[in-house]
């Protein structure tokens, strides 16, 4: 079944936004009676009916609702410093929807080879991967936020902070509890420096590894996507 985004949803019937209503009418050639579901990206699923198939605000009533469709037991915040080449962090951006995440912080680090965002387009990437996955909350993406001031004012129940070279640092996967606030720190390119790594410890988060292999930063926050969510499940 297709489905739209509608941030909002008041009423019913609604409308469905421009875009969605070309995209549903004049690519997907909907017509009245068919059946499509609308998510919020806040945790509720419509199913719903098309009433009026006008390309530019093409009408549904409301057929269904489920309220926190597919909510997960645990919340994961990933802060993850974005690559050099922008494709690379929209991949891990596009991927850890489809897994399952709650928030997403970009960093500024002392290393960071990008220090500039599109935070449109990458809202955009977001909203596609959680269409595509049959997910109804949408990750929250915070700015570009630097290092130091992030480090400082986060309060999730678990603080893992991931780098290169710490190959005797107990696993990630040794230190995740079921159903807790969990916030991974992951570098850029060129890593963490040591000064932000002891900083990280200073505000208590716990060093940890990934495994024997090097990561590249994209790799690195899909693995520890996919690690917590299974541990969770």
């Amino acid at each position: 079944m297709q489905i739209f985004y509608i941030p909002s949803v008041f009423g019913n019937p609604i409308s469905l936004p421009e875009e969605e209503s070309k995209h549903c009418v004049r690519v997907l050639r909907m017509n009245i009676d068919d059946t499509l579901q609308i998510v919020d990206g806040k945790g509720t699923l419509f199913t719903c009916q098309i009433t009026s198939p006008h390309p530019k605000h093409c009408e549904v009533k409301i057929v269904n609702e489920v309220q926190e469709f597919a909510k997960r037991n645990f919340h994961l915040h990933i802060a993850i410093a974005p690559t050099k080449n922008i494709d690379r962090f929209e991949w891990f951006l596009e991927k850890a929807t489809e897994i399952g995440v709650d928030v997403v912080t970009p960093l500024l680090c002392e290393h960071s080879e990008r220090k500039n965002l599109n935070h449109d387009r990458l809202e955009r990437v977001l909203i596609a991967a959680m269409k595509q996955s049959v997910k109804a909350y949408l990750p929250k993406l915070n700015p570009l936020t630097p290092f130091s001031q992030f480090i400082t004012s986060q309060q999730e129940q678990q603080k893992l902070i991931a780098y290169c070279g710490n190959y005797d640092e107990p696993h990630a996967k040794s230190l995740i509890k079921k159903g807790e606030s969990i916030l991974y720190l992951i570098g850029p390119e060129g890593d963490f420096s040591p000064q932000e790594v002891d900083l990280a410890r200073l505000n208590g988060f716990s060093t940890v590894g990934l495994g024997p292999s090097r990561l590249r930063t994209e790799t690195a926050g899909v693995v520890v996507c996919t690690m917590a969510n299974l541990i969770n499940q």
